[in-house]
């Protein structure tokens, strides 16, 4: 039997109609991955059960696919070194961003098969004092604790709320052209999450821009998943139910405090699992055909590092 988590049964019953997951199948579809990365001289991936499950469940149980994503994961990885370095969450730059929850994902989702909500608070970081890549870096460093334990997450997706209160103009210069869409390839391609939506609220002068950018370089589908709420929490409500948000927000999931603190645990939790990750990355010198640069994987040559954005 493979050693992956069991589903609860709602979540069991999308997994099989909505991800191709067939619970009998499962041992050997692991196998044929494993067997895979073995072969690729280029790689070196994780291999357990539950991480591997995750790519398959954000492949729809295509091999092939899953197949490309683990490739892409760790050939992204490898070429965004900035992103990369200091992973340990007691260094101290690390645990100031920790403390302050810029992401909080929140405990309950609106039905037990629901996607997991992200609550995205960029206006509590001080640009001056952190760069948007520390700030990233947790950020990814948070989506691979969801790709080994949120069943919810890993099975139904994920929805963000960006809350731009407090943001100001220095906030959004961090956003180069070059980083968003290094950013985006990263959450879009890389990662097996599946994006349900995505709202915006309290949005200050000078959103547009960024916002537009932003839009430029997600693919279709996503762009169609994004809300602009402005100011207006009730419309947000129609959208995620009041009781899932933490009661600065109007809701009854408890404060924003209490989040923080359980999300700092789970950090320290896998301080070694992220330490490890120096390990796993792709050595393109022995890839076989053509390696992967950062110009092949995000398309980014020196007329787009100039690029102005409308």
């Amino acid at each position: 039997m493979p050693n992956i988590r069991p589903l609860s049964e709602p979540l069991a019953l999308k997994a099989q109609k909505e991800l191709n997951e067939v619970p009998e199948r499962i041992d050997e579809d692991l196998a044929a991955l494993r067997t895979w990365i073995a072969k690729q001289p280029h790689l070196r991936s994780r291999t357990d059960d539950q991480f591997l499950v995750a790519f398959l469940r954000g492949c729809k149980y295509s091999i092939e696919r899953a197949k490309e994503k683990i490739d892409l994961y760790y050939s992204v990885r490898t070429s965004f070194k900035e992103i990369m370095t200091d992973r340990d969450p007691m260094s101290e730059k690390n645990l100031e961003l920790i403390r302050l929850g810029v992401g909080l994902p929140l405990p309950n989702t609106i039905t037990p098969d629901g996607c997991r909500v992200i609550l995205i608070r960029p206006g509590v970081y001080d640009a001056d004092k952190y760069h948007i890549l520390d700030v990233m870096r947790i950020s990814l460093m948070a989506n691979d604790i969801h790709l080994m334990e949120d069943d919810n997450m890993m099975v139904a997706g994920q929805m963000g709320i960006l809350d731009l209160s407090n943001v100001t103009m220095a906030h959004f210069l961090q956003f180069s052209p070059t980083f968003t869409k290094k950013m985006t390839v990263m959450n879009q391609e890389a990662m097996p999450l599946r994006l349900k939506g995505f709202h915006y609220i309290n949005t200050p002068a000078g959103f547009e821009t960024v916002y537009n950018m932003f839009r430029r370089f997600l693919n279709e589908k996503n762009r169609n998943r994004l809300y602009v709420h402005g100011d207006n929490l009730e419309s947000l409500y129609q959208h995620i139910p009041q009781r899932l948000l933490p009661k600065e927000y109007g809701g009854e999931a408890g404060p924003i405090k209490d989040m923080i603190v359980q999300w700092e645990k789970k950090f320290m939790d896998y301080r070694d699992y992220f330490l490890e990750e120096a390990k796993y990355g792709t050595d393109e010198k022995k890839r076989p055909g053509r390696p992967k640069t950062e110009e092949t994987i995000f398309g980014i040559d020196g007329s787009f590092r100039k690029l102005n954005v409308d």
